[in-house]
This record gives structure tokens, sequence and C-alpha cells, in this order.
């Protein structure tokens, strides 16, 4: 394991305490404002302020950039006597160099070529010049027109993910919604094969099948309060199948997500600015996803639009949006990016076990054995999957195999 995956996995984690925290306060704000739509609209939406943070450091790095090269310059023409600096020469060969064949990096980008697969380019200093690294970095990225574009593509993907998330926990407990949002990992293993994303391997299977059958036993299992009795309470009961829908959906939109995100950010990111991405997503949502709360009232899936009747629901609303979105969708693309989507989408099968020892601890709320175990499995799920690497070859599957010639032909 590298520096990036150990820090995705710590990020992931992070996410993974943040969503349970988040979720418990946003059941709570349904129980006065019940209105997930404009919940996971403002959420989304503040999305958006990563465009100007992600402008305001790339203006940044550029003016160090030429003020250390400035630096250089004179520093050189001082003891030279007047000698033209070969440090200077090489930025602002690096800057020429970037502008003249960003476009044609772009385009290899775009059609998803593997640039470690590519011929490498000729640089015209030294291998060891720090230079070269930027200039290598600047080849990779999208242009800012691709990655509106992407932003344009797999923004809606996210926003229904939150927003079916927000749905179930609206209509069902957040021990209900954790266990069948969890799924995600099945379907972050069958739509990355499908797309040529990601192989699948015995340990990957198994690491699936191991996590499912922890969502099961937990599904399956008791849990009660001190002053209730395990034989009448169920995990389940009472809750609206509207909500289990909701749930379901929201894992498999997040599993389409996650897998798109890793496609086209690269194997560690390096062909996306997160923050850009991010901030176009939001900007696409806040402009042209709002429409849809219409058809979802008059569906009756969503009551007559309203804003929260007390100034302390709103910062309530603003606060849980900020940590539980914003801060935490970023935490969990640079996790996704920097681990791989169906260590992502297990580790998110966390907040099962997590969830349980919450209620444990706060609630003072007691389990079954089958609850506990089941838990247990979820978790021994996420670490098998860490460790795929080091056993088996590529499983072949011939659907799977089959599937993923017919939808990306060679």
């Amino acid at each position: 394991m590298g520096g990036r995956y150990r820090g995705g996995l710590l990020l992931i984690i992070t996410v993974v305490i943040t969503w349970v925290t988040s979720a418990e306060i946003t059941q709570g704000i349904f129980t006065e404002y019940k209105h997930p739509f404009a919940v996971t609209y403002l959420g989304t939406s503040l999305l958006a302020a990563y465009l100007p943070i992600a402008y305001i450091k790339d203006w940044l790095l550029k003016f160090l950039r030429s003020s250390s090269c400035t630096s250089d310059h004179n520093s050189a023409d001082e003891f030279s006597g007047g000698i033209e600096s070969p440090i200077y020469n090489n930025c602002a060969q690096t800057n020429i160099d970037i502008e003249q064949q960003q476009p044609l990096a772009d385009e290899k980008c775009v059609k998803g070529l593997d640039f470690q697969k590519q011929e490498k380019p000729t640089i015209l200093y030294s291998k060891n010049d720090e230079h070269d690294q930027d200039m290598l970095i600047h080849h990779r990225k999208l242009s800012t027109k691709d990655v509106a574009t992407l932003g344009l593509c797999i923004g809606p993907i996210w926003f229904l993910s939150e927003y079916f998330m927000n749905a179930a926990l609206e209509r069902t407990s957040v021990a209900s919604t954790t266990i069948l949002s969890s799924t995600s990992g099945f379907f972050v293993l069958l739509i990355g094969s499908m797309l040529g994303q990601d192989t699948v391997n015995k340990v990957n299977l198994v690491s699936v099948s191991v996590s499912m059958a922890g969502v099961v036993m937990t599904t399956y299992g008791k849990t009660w309060a001190e002053d209730e009795s395990p034989s009448n309470t169920s995990l389940d009961r009472n809750h609206s199948f509207l909500g289990y829908v909701f749930a379901l959906l929201s894992a498999m939109a997040d599993g389409l997500f996650t897998v798109l995100l890793k496609k086209f950010a690269g194997e560690e990111g390096e062909k996306v600015d997160l923050q850009k991405l991010l901030g176009y997503i939001g900007l696409v949502i806040l402009v042209s996803l709002w429409w849809l709360v219409f058809p979802l009232t008059a569906l009756g899936i969503e009551p007559k639009f309203m804003v929260p009747n007390s100034a302390q629901m709103v910062e309530v609303v603003v606060a849980n949006c900020f940590a539980g979105s914003f801060l935490s969708d970023y935490f969990w693309a640079l996790g996704v990016v920097w681990t791989t989507p169906l260590v992502a989408a297990l580790g998110a099968s966390l907040t099962i076990p997590l969830a349980m020892l919450e209620d444990m601890v706060i609630h003072g709320r007691h389990y079954s054995i089958i609850y506990i175990l089941g838990s247990l499995q979820v978790f021994l799920g996420f670490v098998i999957a860490n460790l795929s690497d080091w056993f088996s070859p590529t499983l072949g599957l011939p659907f799977l195999n089959s599937l993923r010639t017919f939808l990306i032909p060679s």
C-alpha cells in the first residue's frame, strides 16, 4: 500500500463517521421539516463553492511559480554577470510546452487512452528537474471544458444518489437505510466489470459475497432498547416499503457514480482536479435540477415546498449540509480515486457496525447475535477487498466478459 492508498482509507473511514452522524441529524430534521428534495438540493448545490476555491488555488500556484522563476533568473544574472539562466529557461519552456501540448493531452484523456502505455514525451531538460513532474501532470489532466462536460454528465447521478438516500431516511430508520445502501459494493463490482474499469478476481468476489451476507444477516437480526422485548421488535418493522426502494436506488446510483469517477479521474486522480469537478457538479445541480421539485410534488413523493419555519432549523440544515455534503463528498471523492471503487463502496458498508456501536453507546440499544455477526462480516469484507492485490488473478466469468466486450468493443 502506498501513501495515497493509506490516506484514501483514512478518508473513507472519516467519511463513514461523518455520514453516520449526519444521517442521525438528517432524520431529526425530517421530524419537523419533511423535505428531502430541499435538503438534498441545498447540500449538493453547495459543491459549487469549490469552483472559486479551485481557481484561486490555481492562480496562487501560478503566481508562486512565476515568482520563483523570476527570483532564480535574477539570482543567476547576479552571479553570472548577465548570462542567461538555464533555470529560467526551464520555467519558461515548461509553460510554453504545456500551453502548446495541452489540447493534444486533453484529446488523449477524453478518448480514454492509457497514459502509462503511451510513448514518453521528449523532455528538453534533465530528468531530475522538478519541472518535468509538473509537465507530466499537465499532460494527463483534462481541460476545463472536459471537466465541465464530465460534471454535466455525472452530476445528475450524484444528485439522485443523495436524494434517494435522504428520501429513504425520511421514510425508514437510519439502520434500515444504512443496511440497504451498503449493497453498493455489489453494483460497483458489476458495473465496474461491465465498463472495463475493474477486473473480477476471486478475492473481490469473496469480499463482496462476505459483505452482502453480512448485510442480509443484519437485516434479519434484532435490535431493542432497554424497555423493549427482543421478540417484539424488528429492525425494519412498520417502515415504508418505498423507503427500501429508495435506499436500493441510492446504492445503484452511488455504484455507478463511483465507477465513473474512478474511470475518468485516473489511477490516482491525476487526470482531474477534483475540486473543479465537484464544483461543476454543484453548479450543474444548482442551475439545472431545481425544477424536479414540481413533478415530485405532483406525484405526491414530495410535500409542497416551503422554507423552514424557524431560524434554528435553517442553521441546523445548513450546518448539516456543509459537513455531510460539502466536506464529506470531497473527502469521499479523494478516497475513491486514491483507493479503488470497490474498496470505497465496501468501506461505506462500515456504517452498519458503526451505527450499531453508536446506538449501543449513546442510546443503550441491544443487538442479537445474528446482527453482531453480520456487522463483523461487513467489516471482514472490507478487509478482504484491501488484500485483493496480494492474491488471485482475474477470474474468468463468461457472462461479464461477453457483456463488457459488447459495451466496450476493442
